[in-house]
């Protein structure tokens, strides 16, 4: 091989590796921030508490989500109350703050023209972006469940998981259907997270952007909850999130669920592209 071959070879090689790089230092940012840490603690604490809750004390009828009342038949159903309860405000707020700081919270600590030096081109920036906060997403939620699950069983026992239908399903079949809710959720908030990296890009103040995709996500749940506006109710993105009990169901049922992950998919292309168009052309002062 001559000389002048060497280049062509090591350059897609470095190519390849600079994405790795940039995803691995980007984990360990979300992972290492304090307010993350705390925020990750403040998930896992909301099932504990749901637990010991309906340990200590029968609950009521007609009060809480509807797995609440089954919790004590399977440890299983700890983990899917939480999610019901933690799904309208906690997650979707832990993906605001990892979406704020995404690009917004570069550019405000001045490192975001420091990045594009690397050098690093601005659409794989921007996918590294993304990438980490799909992660997050499957962090946040696989947390919450797997937390769930272990005080739940601890607290409750392995018991047959009573399906939505009505019959019993085994303690591992019950599992696997609490990853299919997992995975799904995660893709809702997947979906939410490239919205919050698009309003990240509009900003320099990664609180500013926090507080924005909140009031979009609170917006979407109050819009969600109007019949006169039914007609926009199968376009916002939290429509179907609820539509995990279908999963639940003994066989599970695919339509609405598979109707959620496109509206998901769909808000995911958009807003990532709508990022992409901003960030490309975005004068980096900072």
């Amino acid at each position: 091989m001559s000389a002048a071959d060497l280049p062509a070879v090591a350059g897609p090689r470095r190519e390849w590796r600079v994405p790795g790089r940039l995803l691995r230092s980007e984990l360990r940012l979300i992972a290492g921030r304090r307010r993350n840490q705390m925020g990750l603690l403040v998930l896992a604490a909301v099932p504990v508490i749901m637990a010991v809750a309906v340990k200590v004390s029968a609950p009521r009828p007609g009060r809480g989500p509807d797995f609440l009342s089954s919790v004590t038949s399977s440890g299983l159903f700890v983990p899917l109350a939480a999610l019901t309860v933690e799904m309208t405000l906690f997650l979707p707020l832990a993906i605001a703050m990892l979406a704020g700081d995404a690009v917004a919270g570069e550019a405000n600590v001045g490192t975001l023209r420091y990045l594009l030096t690397v050098p690093v081109r601005r659409t794989r920036l921007l996918v590294v972006k993304y990438v980490s906060l799909c992660i997050g997403a499957v962090w946040g939620v696989g947390l919450v469940a797997v937390t769930g699950g272990v005080v739940g069983v601890a607290l409750f026992g392995t018991g047959p998981m009573v399906t939505l239908s009505g019959t019993l399903v085994p303690f591992w079949e019950g599992v696997w259907r609490i990853v299919l809710v997992v995975l799904y959720l995660s893709a809702g908030l997947a979906g939410l997270g490239a919205v919050g990296l698009f309003i990240s890009t509009l900003t320099e103040q990664p609180m500013g952007a926090t507080v924005a995709l909140m009031i979009f996500t609170i917006l979407s749940w109050i819009l969600d909850s109007v019949p006169q506006v039914a007609w926009l109710h199968p376009w916002l993105i939290v429509d179907q999130w609820m539509a995990f009990g279908d999963l639940l169901r003994d066989p599970p049922a695919w339509d609405n669920v598979l109707r959620g992950l496109s509206v998901d998919g769909a808000y995911a292309v958009v807003f990532w592209l709508l990022a992409w168009a901003r960030f490309s052309s975005k004068d980096i002062t900072s």
